[in-house]
């Protein structure tokens, strides 16, 4: 049996991301009550197969059923079942703007102020956060793109049993992806970008690379950068967490930052026990 868990901010997506895994042929629920997820999960084992691959939306709205969740991922545990937990986040200034245009309440923001919902909910979600396999920030997401994400998590470009080191690049004129646990500033390297002959490749051509990387700076930064995650990935592992983000940012997102972000990819692509994914969020901006 396969078991994902959608859960995440009220307004981030959800209900989107399940109708996706409904089309991929799961057996979707929104807003699963957690106690029931065990019944339901012996429920399928009678079906001999027939519903093998199930994915719940398990959020707040729950309301004190909620905090029975941790028992669930107990029972899973304990009973050798595979399961995912998908998280989604967004920007707190995007998700106010959706329910300002959709008119609806958040769940807890009893006062009337979405914002104080918002946090409350942040806070409530922590542990679930800390938990997931993959983490997704919806702020800026088309349908199409959040479709891909999901069929991607499900197919395993996400999925690893063990770890998942995922590298994304951005730029700091667009923001810093609020799914990012480490955050690298690398505006302190040349810019290609005033390189007239330059100016218009990205990160990914050779020619960029080639001058990004010949920098002593930027090439003593790489190390550091490899010593400090080789410290922190034991330790992660040890206190139960399963997913790190590493963000790598310059102005744009389009040269210093994609350059270096590709070197530290290849640098831990090798690493045991590690899955490393590399995304390069805000290079098609720029171009």
């Amino acid at each position: 049996m396969e078991v994902i868990i959608v859960t995440g901010l009220s307004g981030a997506g959800k209900t989107q991301v399940i109708r996706e895994f409904e089309d991929l042929n799961y057996f979707c629920i929104d807003n699963m009550p957690p106690q029931f997820v065990q019944k339901f999960g012996e429920l399928c084992k009678q079906t001999n197969g027939n519903v093998s691959k199930l994915a719940f939306v398990i959020d707040i709205r729950g309301r004190e059923f909620f905090d029975y969740i941790d028992n669930v991922l107990e029972w899973f545990e304990e009973n050798s079942i595979n399961y995912k937990i998908l998280f989604l986040d967004c920007s707190d200034e995007i998700l106010i703007r959706r329910f300002k245009e959709t008119r609806r309440l958040h769940p807890l923001s009893y006062d009337g102020k979405i914002l104080n919902g918002i946090l409350k909910e942040r806070k409530k979600l922590e542990f679930l956060r800390k938990k997931a396999n993959l983490i997704m920030d919806t702020s800026n997401l088309k349908v199409q793109e959040l479709k891909k994400k999901v069929r991607d998590f499900i197919c395993g470009n996400y999925i690893d049993s063990d770890f998942i080191v995922q590298i994304i690049s951005f730029g700091y004129k667009y923001g810093i992806p609020l799914e990012c646990d480490l955050t690298f500033d690398v505006r302190f390297i040349d810019n290609p970008f005033y390189i007239e002959e330059l100016k218009k490749l990205t990160g990914l051509d050779k020619e960029v690379k080639e001058f990004v990387l010949k920098n002593p700076e930027c090439r003593e930064f790489l190390v550091k950068l490899e010593d400090i995650i080789k410290f922190l990935l034991p330790n992660y592992k040890k206190e139960g967490k399963k997913h790190l983000t590493i963000g790598i940012g310059c102005t744009g997102g389009q040269h210093r930052s994609v350059a270096v972000s590709e070197e530290l990819y290849n640098i831990l692509y090798n690493y045991r026990n590690y899955k490393i994914i590399l995304e390069h969020k805000d290079i098609i901006k720029n171009v």
